[in-house]
């Protein structure tokens, strides 16, 4: 008797035991997540969207916004008895272009959508506009739903499309901005989502006098641009039509403002409209003017040309000893791009006849090492820091490493790649009197309570301003007497440089394929803007200077008025 007494207290402290330890583990070892689903079980939590801030031009108008928009959704499977009859309803009302094959494509899709096995719930189109949601709502078809999102809209179509970027889907669902100011401005446009909690009864059902909590969403701040829409309009139609004059496969135009950064224009061909980025493919999204990089060619003299005058290794009137005729670097052989050679040329005579031999000359005469420290410094190989997403930059070949044969190309524009925004940019340290500045898009950030203006950024010096004034005078007599002489404007004193660089292809240089530019400022002597023209593979000439040099002028003598800039300024 006594045993079994024994044995039955044994099991009776065990099980009391394990049931403590049980309590513990459900009480203290999983409380958290306990709490949080007993949570669940009485309380419903709803996401308040912000409402994303709005991109505007320099004067005040808006270049991106947000506008009210709705969800398309379908409850699955037993709402939607007839997907392939709903389908042919609804794909008309989306598909503007009434061709059959886009028509077509349309149906398939939603039909898949909604015929998807196992699904309860299914997005059927995003951002749907009012004029849209009313018509779907007048078929009365059981199963479909709308629920309220913001719709981004872009007012002027494919203006600076690229310097806009546009706003999509990602993985979650959620809005996110991709490419140019939506996405480096992503962050403080989006805003901060708020968050609404009620109380709940058993099925689920929000409790009238229940416990609510709200945080209110926090709007997106809205972004001032330079962008100046008349400039900008200029520039697209000008490259539009530079593009189809010339045949060219792709092209830039970038218009700043040299003492502040400030980017008033910035277009790429070809162009596309962010409102509609899903009919374009991903080769239009980026903005070649920060992502793209070329071999300079020519326009990069003025560069290496300026560092040899600021070095005190040449003058202006210095002359050549070598430019007679073409020079043998090692087993390569440096040639004028025209085949015309001209003995005890003057410095300034090599930038106006654009002559490859006298920049081996200048380039010999500063050294690898010294000219690498002022490339450097004028911002080759690295980022601007421009406020658009997807800059890149291709280092510059490792200081002590360089050859003969590297020197001697680089001095001329060639084995050096750099992107359009550094090359302007550098070309603007030239312009505003030896001062390396930060391009900016953005002038300032606003919200309802306060204004954040975004200050003009002086990177460093890089030449002395009395070497910038030699650089201007020697470019202005290049677009007065050099190869593009015909293109300039008489009366107006604008200093300027034209470019023709091979494209580099599977290790060599295809000598049929060149990268045209123009790079330039006006007035000279104290710049109103500076603007880059690059035109790819033109096909009715290989020569800057009868595609992109040309371009530039037709553009700046529009610009001129606009800008004030009246002849003998």
């Amino acid at each position: 008797m006594r045993v079994r007494i024994k044995i039955l207290f044994i099991v009776f402290c065990v099980a009391i035991l394990g049931l403590i330890a049980r309590l513990f583990y459900w009480q203290v070892v999983r409380n958290s997540e306990l709490t949080a689903f007993a949570k669940l079980q009485h309380s419903l939590g709803t996401s308040i969207s912000a409402s994303r801030g709005s991109i505007l031009g320099s004067d005040g108008s808006w270049l991106a916004t947000s506008v009210e928009g709705w969800l398309l959704f379908a409850q699955l499977p037993d709402v939607i008895l007839d997907p392939k009859t709903i389908a042919n309803k609804l794909a008309p009302v989306f598909v503007d272009d009434k061709d059959n094959a886009v028509l077509l494509g349309e149906t398939l899709r939603i039909e898949g959508l909604l015929a998807k096995a196992g699904a309860v719930w299914v997005p059927i189109k995003a951002r749907v506009d009012r004029s849209k949601k009313e018509q779907i709502e007048s078929m009365q078809i059981s199963g479909l739903g709308f629920e309220s999102e913001n719709r981004r809209v872009y007012p002027e179509g494919e203006l600076a499309g690229q310097t806009l970027g546009f706003v999509g889907k990602n993985e979650q669902g959620e809005d996110v901005g991709y490419f140019g100011l939506e996405g480096y401005w992503d962050l403080a446009l989006k805003g901060k989502m708020g968050f609404l909690e009620r109380e709940t009864d058993a099925i689920g059902i929000p409790i009238i006098h229940g416990k609510q909590t709200q945080v209110e969403a926090s709007t997106g701040v809205d972004v001032v641009t330079h962008i100046d829409k008349g400039v900008q309009l200029v520039v697209q139609k000008k490259l539009a039509e530079g593009i189809d004059k010339y045949g060219a496969k792709a092209g830039t135009i970038i218009v700043m403002d040299p003492y502040t950064g400030a980017v008033m224009a910035n277009s790429s061909y070809p162009f596309y409209e962010p409102q509609n980025y899903t009919d374009y493919s991903n080769d239009y999204f980026k903005d070649s003017v920060v992502s793209d990089t070329f071999e300079p060619g020519s326009i990069f003299k003025v560069l290496v040309m300026a560092s040899a005058l600021d070095a005190g290794v040449i003058e202006p009137d210095t002359k050549c000893d070598m430019c007679s005729g073409a020079y043998k670097v090692d087993k390569y052989l440096i040639e004028t791009w025209d085949g015309k050679y001209y003995p005890d040329s003057t410095m300034t005579d090599v930038i106006v006849h654009s002559d490859n031999v006298g920049m081996v000359f200048a380039a010999r005469r500063i050294g690898a090492d010294a000219l690498y420290d002022y490339l450097e410094s004028f911002g080759i190989g690295e980022v601007t820091g421009i406020d658009l997403q997807g800059e890149v930059s291709v280092p510059l070949r490792e200081k002590n490493s360089w050859s003969q044969i590297d020197l001697a190309t680089i001095s001329f524009g060639q084995g050096v790649a750099v992107t359009p925004i550094q090359m302007l940019t550098s070309v603007s340290a030239i312009a505003n009197g030896g001062t390396l500045v930060k391009p900016q898009v953005v002038d300032k950030v606003v919200r309802e309570d306060w204004v954040e203006d975004i200050k003009p950024e002086n990177k460093r010096r890089v030449l002395r301003p009395e070497t910038a004034a030699k650089v201007k005078n020697m470019m202005v007599e290049a677009a007065k007497n050099g190869e593009a002489k015909w293109t300039s404007l008489r009366g107006f004193k604008v200093a300027g440089k034209t470019g023709t660089a091979q494209i580099p292809v599977a290790g060599h240089y295809d000598k049929d394929k060149t990268v045209g530019s123009f790079v330039g400022f006006a007035p000279a002597d104290k710049p109103k803007f500076a603007m880059l023209v690059t035109l790819r593979e033109p096909e009715s000439s290989q020569w800057a200077s009868e595609t992109a040099a040309p371009l530039w002028f037709d553009i700046a003598k529009d610009l001129f008025p606009y800008f004030g800039i009246t002849p003998g300024e």
